[in-house]
Parts: structure tokens; sequence; C-alpha cells
């Protein structure tokens, strides 16, 4: 549970003092400094720099309720006195086990021409900024959101590594959007989105010497999920509203409460990229852990058969040979994946389940989310629509000895569909299931709130790459863009790691580069994506890293990197560090890695061979500097 040092957030008038101007708030170690001014229309704008350099212009704050304009002809009234924030925070999946988290908060209230007021609260970090809107206004009791009017404006030579989002019921089955579009990489500031619907977050920049990421935290069900709108001429770009089709089913689209208005954080990680690759801030930002059994909270690894074996591998025997395969392999779960109810039947599942716990294996289940959203066929579907049928649905599991579900084919990012993903997490909680979300939108910190949330896809992942030479082709560019915005914040399901072949493709990573990727991704369960067949390739140090391979991580750092061209980063699990680097460039990529932070060690790199399939294995010493050279599309890990 979060051990937190402040109060509430929404400081009432007679707190604060008057001022004509506010003044300019601070990090804690006083690089980063943002300043509030007022704008020509009469607005508020807010913009930050960092050791005095720009990295944010001048950008807009504000919202538009329905009969209350917050973002126009606004006027600063007070001013509350400067406060340090200070929290401290466990998590079971994530960078680290230990979190702590210290900022300087202000709180600006503002009204309108109709003396309306709004609290605007922000806080600097260290690694970065965030803030929020509080609408406590009594003459207003309903408070509807017609648009959010925020701004991020980046300076024109900016650069930008952002990800499109499609089109809502679009796409197969109509299962869009699932943040499961291509990164644009180093792009101009300013250029439009291919969707009209917009660009997910986080968004990556790159201002002068500053990264930056946009992203959002604090989600409760009672606001909608965000995202960039798809125009930003100048490099100004805005909050953009979730498409009218991703409601559940007579559901809002945009938030609207009786009573208080609290928008989710807006925050932006920044400074250099060591700095915002190891940036906490998106759980720093979260709700603290509701009260869940941690004796349910099992990270680990799982063997799954959809990945390569599709459909058809949904039957009894091949699952019970899955079972065997992860007890092998000294993992935790077995995926059973689409249509189970139909191939093989609760009661024969609740044989496997039976089974499974003999080996010291647990099974996980998946559903289907949908209604009428989308014309996915897949069972068991329209199972969990309402809170009745989940109670009953989740104790059926429970009862059976299940210890988790993946559920997939979610329908976008409105209000009434965020109330639906929490609404999922709460009634799974209270029947102590772990839980995946798949088809999905983005976590948003979720995982620090809901602790039996393990993972959640919202990524273009392996699946992609047995579909389509071409995604294969894209695939090694797209895995070193992940740690750098998708993973950044946020476990996720990309199902990685295969050794041998993927049926009908021609695979183009090494070996190396797909071991790594077991030690580069987090998720609270990593579902590898390897069958037992190319499992039993691989030479015996290789299966004994994968047995031993820790299933959390007490610290995390990035060693090097560069988004959508190599990542190196290392993880730590009690004494012992893994570093796990990979290569997405045609060329050989010679690093001089500083471990300096591991000490002096001794341990082992496993990296690619002579041949295309091959590994090989040596001796290292950490010391100071350990130099490697990574194959193009290959990889290492290093393990002391």
């Amino acid at each position: 549970m979060a051990k937190t040092c402040f109060s509430a957030l929404a400081l009432t008038a007679s707190a604060m003092t008057a001022a004509a101007a506010p003044p300019v708030l601070t990090s804690p170690d006083h690089h980063i400094s943002v300043k509030l001014q007022p704008t020509a229309s009469g607005g508020l704008a807010y913009s930050i720099s960092r050791d005095g350099k720009p990295v944010l212009l001048a950008s807009q704050l504000g919202l538009q309720l329905q009969g209350a304009d917050l973002a126009t002809a606004l006027t600063l009234t007070a001013t509350s006195k400067a406060r340090a924030v200070s929290d401290q925070y466990q998590m079971a999946v994530g960078k680290k086990s230990s979190i702590s988290y210290r900022a300087n908060e202000q709180t600006y209230t503002v009204h309108n021409a109709q003396q309306q007021a709004m609290d605007i609260v922000f806080r600097v970090s260290n690694d970065g900024v965030a803030f929020r809107y509080i609408v406590a206004e009594p003459t207003l009791r309903h408070k509807k959101l017609i648009q959010e009017r925020t701004t991020f404006a980046l300076p024109p030579a900016a650069k930008a590594w952002l990800q499109p989002i499609a089109v809502a019921q679009t796409g197969w089955g109509r299962t869009n959007p699932s943040y499961e579009e291509h990164y644009q990489m180093d792009i101009p500031v300013g250029t439009a989105s291919p969707s009209p619907a917009g660009w997910v977050f986080p968004a990556l920049f790159k201002s002068g010497d500053n990264w930056v990421a946009i992203s959002e935290a604090g989600m409760d069900g009672s606001f909608q999920a965000s995202r960039l709108a798809p125009e930003s001429a100048g490099g100004k770009y805005s909050i953009g509203n979730p498409m009218a089709a991703e409601i559940y089913p007579g559901g809002g689209l945009l938030a609207e409460v009786d009573g208080t208005l609290t928008s989710p954080w807006r925050l932006l990680a920044l400074g250099s990229l060591k700095t915002v690759t190891n940036s906490t801030l998106g759980t720093d930002l979260a709700a603290p852990a509701i009260a869940f059994d941690k004796q349910l909270v099992k990270p680990g690894h799982a063997s799954w058969s959809w990945a390569l074996m599709k459909d058809d591998a949904t039957v009894y025997d091949v699952q019970k040979k899955f079972i065997d395969y992860a007890a092998d392999m000294h993992w935790d779960y077995t995926l059973i994946d689409a249509d189970w109810d139909r191939k093989i039947g609760y009661d024969k599942i609740k044989e496997l389940v039976d089974y499974a716990a003999t080996k010291q294996v647990g099974i996980l289940l998946w559903y289907n989310s949908s209604g009428p959203w989308n014309s996915t066929e897949y069972s068991p579907k329209s199972q969990l629509l309402t809170h009745e049928q989940r109670v009953a649905e989740f104790k059926r599991l429970h009862d059976m000895g299940v210890k988790g579900v993946k559920i997939d084919f979610f329908n976008g990012d409105a209000q009434s569909m965020i109330a639906y993903y929490v609404a999922i997490l709460r009634d799974a909680a209270d029947a102590g299931l772990l839980v995946n979300f798949h088809g999905a939108t983005l976590p948003r910190g979720w995982t620090r709130t809901w602790p039996n949330l393990m993972t959640m896809e919202a990524v273009r992942g392996m699946e992609f790459t047995t579909f389509e030479q071409a995604d294969e082709d894209k695939m090694p560019t797209h895995a070193a863009m992940l740690p750098f915005a998708r993973n950044l914040f946020d476990p996720m399901d990309f199902t990685p790691m295969v050794f041998g072949d993927i049926p009908k493709i021609k695979r183009s990573s090494s070996n190396g580069f797909e071991l790594a990727t077991s030690v580069l991704y987090i998720s609270g369960i990593q579902h590898f994506a390897e069958i037992p067949e190319g499992m039993a390739t691989v030479p015996a140090y290789v299966k004994s890293f994968l047995q031993e391979l820790p299933r959390s991580w007490d610290d995390s750092r990035l060693v090097d990197g560069y988004p959508g061209q190599y990542a190196v980063i290392a993880r730590r699990s009690g004494n012992t560090w893994y570093i796990a680097g990979i290569n997405a460039t045609n060329a050989d990529k010679a690093l001089t890695l500083d471990l300096s932070f591991v000490g002096a060690r001794q341990g082992v790199i496993i990296g690619d061979g002579s041949a295309e399939r091959d590994f090989s294995q040596r001796n290292v010493a950490s010391g100071k500097k350990v130099a490697v050279t990574i194959k193009p599309h290959g990889g290492f890990v290093i393990k002391l």
C-alpha cells in the first residue's frame, strides 16, 4: 500500500493567497521550471523550461463545460503556497518494486467572466511536470465536458515519435481502435496524423537536448481516455477525444458528473533520454492500490499455444502438453485462448486446472469482452457485460481454481468504456482473479491502482508478425521503439520470443534479439510465443536462463539506446542484474556500456553465434566499461 504525505489536491480558496502574477514553480532539484502567463485571447498558458532552455512553449490551459467556458476570459484569482509532495509505494509489476515520488505542487484558481471557478493543480518533479483540472463550482451542479483545451506547443525544430490510432470500428471484426498501429518515427513536429482519430499516448518528442514523453494517469472511470488530436499546425498539439463509436452501448462519450469534476493528470516526463526512460511518472500519479490479497499477486511467465499454432491448438491434448511445457520451463502459467468453452468445455477445463496444479502451474482463460460493438465470434462472448454476469462467472472460475482471465476486443476510449474496464477490474479483484486486457486501451497507471492487473496489450505485438511478412520485416525497428513509448510506464503484453520458425514467415531477427526481449519488455505475466518444439532447439544454457528468469524487477535503468534503432536496458532482481540489448539497424552496433552502477561482478553474456540461428556464451566482468558489438537485427543478454 502507498504511504502518502500530502493532503487533498483541491485546495479551498481560503487556503490560498491572491496573486496578480504566479511565481515560477520549480522541481526539487531546480532544473525544471513551469511558468504561467495570460494569453492574448484572455486565456491562461503555461510553459516549461529545463536549465533555462525552453522545452515547451506557451501552451493553453482550460476546459469547456456545458454552461461554463473555463478556457477563455480567465482571471487568475488565487495561488496557493508551493508545497512539497512526498509519496512512497510498492509495485509488483513495473520497472521498480519500491518507488519514491517527490514533487513541488501549487494550485492556481481561475474565474471566468461569469465568476465560475476552476482549480489547476501543477506538480513539478525532477523528471517532469504534471497538472490536472478540478471543477467544484457550486453553481454548476451538473458538469458535462464539451472539450478540453489543453495544448502542448513544441518548438518548431523538435522531432516526434508517434503512433496513430485507428478509426473506431474498422479493421478485422470492427475491433479498432486497439493501439496496434506502427509508429511514425523521427518526424517533424506538426506532421498530421495519417488517421483522423489522432495519435495515442505516450507521445515522444525531442526538443533540443531534451526528450519529452506526454501521457496521462489517474483514470477512475469518470473521464474518457484522451489522445493527441490529428492536426498540430506549427507543432502545437491539442487534446483529442474518442470517436463517437467508442462508447459502451448506451453509455457516455465524455466526462459528465454531478458534483466535482476532476480530470486525469496530464503528464510530461522530460530530461535526457535516460531520465525519461527511467521515469515512473505514469504510476507516480495513479491512485494508490486497492486492498487486494498479496498472496494472489503473482507475476510470472506463461506458455501459450495460440501465437504460433492458432485456433486449432485450443484442444484438450495440446493444452495439457503446454502445461507440461510450462512445468519443464519452471514457468508459472498456461494461457488457454479463445473458444475453449466450445472446444474443451468447463468440465474438461477443470480437469486441466487440477492437472496443472499438480505441476505448480496456474491456468489463465480467454474471454471476449464484447457485446454488439464488433462482429467477433470467438467465445466465451457477452458473459462479462454486466456486474451480475461478472460476479457469477468470476466466482465459477475462482471455484474451479482458475488464476486469471485474458479479456479481449474492447471498443475504445469513451468514458463509458473506461468505466467498463474499471468495473471488470473491481469485480475480478473481488473474486481474487488476475487480469490481462487485450484489444485494449493503454493502462495509464492502472497496475498501481489495481494490483490484480498483470498486463495489457495495446501494442502491435508479436502475433502481427505471424500474419504478414511486411509486419515481420518492420518488427526489429518497432521492437526497438517500444521501451521508449508504449512500455515506458505500463506493462505490455507483446508476447515475445520465437527461436524456431514462424509458419509461412521468414524471421527477420536473430535468436539473440529474441532472447533479449524476455528482459527488455515489462509484463506482469510474460506470455512467451515459443512452443516446445522451438525451445527444444536452444542450448541448455539458454533454457536455464529462461527457467531462472525473474518474474518481477526491483530496479531498471536505460544503459544506452535511441528510439527505433537500438536499446540496452539493465534490470535488477534481488542482487542479480540482467542487461539486455537489441540492434534494429542493418549494420553492426559497437557499444561501450557503462555498467559502473553494477559494481565489480562476474557473469555471462549470451548473444548471437556465427550461424543464423546460433547462440554464443562467454564470461564477462562488469568493471566500469563493457564492450559489445551487436549484429544487425541481433541482441544479447548479460547476467551478473
